[in-house]
């Protein structure tokens, strides 16, 4: 039987009491974190998580011998995302604020031939402090609009060089070192994070808060209104489910002619429209002065509003003649254009 050193033993004890002692334990990859970025790190995780690196064979054997004693078979499935330079991290914190607070920790980094572009890169237009050169050349046989001007190259508008996924050459890599563009990123890549049973996986843990939040809205609002339309009565819904009963109880009264104090307004007001629209079609010998001053009264009201209804009318023309305007000056342009 192979000797196991003894370090390994311990380190392997030391790994399994840590993934026993938090509720949360995700695997991050160190691999190509210089050791400073990885100190800084380190500080900003201070007291939010703890970083373990070590080998992964030794974090897989932790891993299984963790979920055997702690009778958690799931946590086992973690091991299944040990990849590159791995890590623990162990924390308290939930996987999607973990996710975040390490997306949010990375820093831009210059370019390297052979790595990934996490995002696309885009050149952006606009002068450069370059000098003329061979690197000009380099710019337009990969199609970025450069050219001299004033002594410097310059950039004749934006230009995406690589899409996200795309891998970096090392001609490209020396343009956008040249040019001072940063388009990698250094910091930790969370792998997979466990709790609660759960395996998360980062396309899980990175979502679109804005998107999320309004999602959210959107089913609130649907919620809400079937619990009025249904009339099921919640602490957020039992105003609004008791003024739609109310309105709907007194429409109800008011078509019937019901007189109640909430109604009574309502129902006179009406028949005095009814009335008054009878007097209209009858002779004036037969109106009493009451009724013909409230006749006189229905007219001024009508001459008041006119002028605002002939305005509108007018406002209405003027549009109507401005658009067919532009319309024949669009089609002269057309013409002129066909020709």
């Amino acid at each position: 039987m192979a000797h196991v050193a003894e370090w390994k033993k311990k380190e392997v004890e030391e790994l399994t009491k840590i993934i026993k002692s938090h509720p949360v334990i995700a695997l991050v990859d160190v691999a190509g974190v210089p050791a400073y970025p990885l100190s800084k790190m380190r500080d900003k995780l201070r007291g939010k998580a703890l970083l373990r690196v070590s080998r992964n064979t030794l974090i897989e054997l932790a891993i299984k011998r963790a979920a055997q004693e702690l009778n958690k078979p799931d946590l086992e499935k973690l091991a299944d995302y040990i990849e590159g330079g791995a890590g623990i991290l162990a924390t308290e914190m939930n996987p999607f604020k973990l996710y975040k607070l390490l997306e949010e920790s990375k820093t831009p980094a210059p370019a390297k031939p052979g790595a990934v572009v996490p995002r696309d890169v885009v050149i952006p237009a606009g002068p450069t402090s370059i000098p003329p050169g061979p690197l000009v050349g380099e710019m337009q046989a990969l199609g970025i609009p450069a050219r001299i001007e004033k002594g410097k190259v310059s950039i004749q508008k934006d230009y995406t060089v690589l899409k996200a996924g795309e891998v970096i050459t090392e001609q490209l890599a020396r343009i956008l070192n040249a040019l001072g563009i940063e388009p990698l990123e250094v910091g930790l890549n969370l792998l997979a994070a466990y709790e609660d049973g759960i395996v998360y996986t980062p396309d899980v843990l990175a979502i679109d808060e804005e998107e999320y939040i309004n999602m959210l809205q959107k089913a609130y609002m649907h919620a809400f209104n079937l619990s009025v339309n249904t009339a099921y009565p919640t602490k957020q819904t039992i105003e609004a489910i008791i003024q739609k009963a109310f309105l709907g109880a007194k429409n109800v009264a008011v078509e019937a002619g019901y007189i109640t104090p909430e109604t009574i307004e309502e129902i006179f007001g009406r028949a005095l429209r009814a009335v008054l629209l009878i007097a209209q079609n009858l002779p004036e010998e037969l109106l009493d002065e009451k009724t013909k001053e409230l006749l006189n009264a229905q007219a001024q009201i009508a001459v008041a509003s006119q002028p605002v209804q002939e305005e509108k009318v007018e406002e209405a023309e003027e549009e109507e003649e401005e658009e067919e305007a532009s319309e024949e000056d669009a089609l002269a342009g057309l013409g002129a254009l066909f020709g």
